[in-house]
């Protein structure tokens, strides 16, 4: 495995952290955030091992890159879409109305770190086989 494979890991792992810990403060915005953070950087640890990595944030996109490099990460589509809806809308208070229902509330917090988890499980066992 690639040293900067393994940097992108560990950042994924430190976002998993924050996701957690804001779950615990009930602070669900950071959660979705850092969540959708944590799938990125996972995403850019699979791709490191094969190209450059892109300065690309969505997740969507990033999966068609590793759909490219002949990974298969169909099953996590929908994932990767409501994941993806929390990169920009909970960074900043003046974007806040681009989610249509307001701040992420908790079960979108709920399900963003459950969803993080998995795809990260999945994706390190990909890095992980090389």
């Amino acid at each position: 495995m690639k040293e900067q494979t393994k940097n992108w890991l560990d950042f994924t792992k430190e976002d998993l952290k924050m996701a957690e810990l804001a779950f615990e403060e009930e602070i669900y915005n950071q959660v979705c955030f850092h969540s959708q953070q944590a799938v990125e950087k996972i995403l850019k640890a699979l791709i490191e091992e094969k190209e450059e990595v892109p300065k690309e944030h969505r997740l969507l996109k990033l999966s068609r890159i590793c759909g490219q490099l002949r990974y298969n990460l169909e099953e996590f589509q929908e994932d990767f879409e409501f994941l993806d809806k929390f990169y920009t809308s909970t960074r900043y208070p003046f974007i806040i109305g681009m989610l249509p229902e307001g701040l992420p509330i908790y079960e979108d917090a709920k399900k963003s770190i459950e969803l993080a988890k998995k795809i990260c499980v999945f994706l390190e066992g990909l890095i992980s086989k090389k």
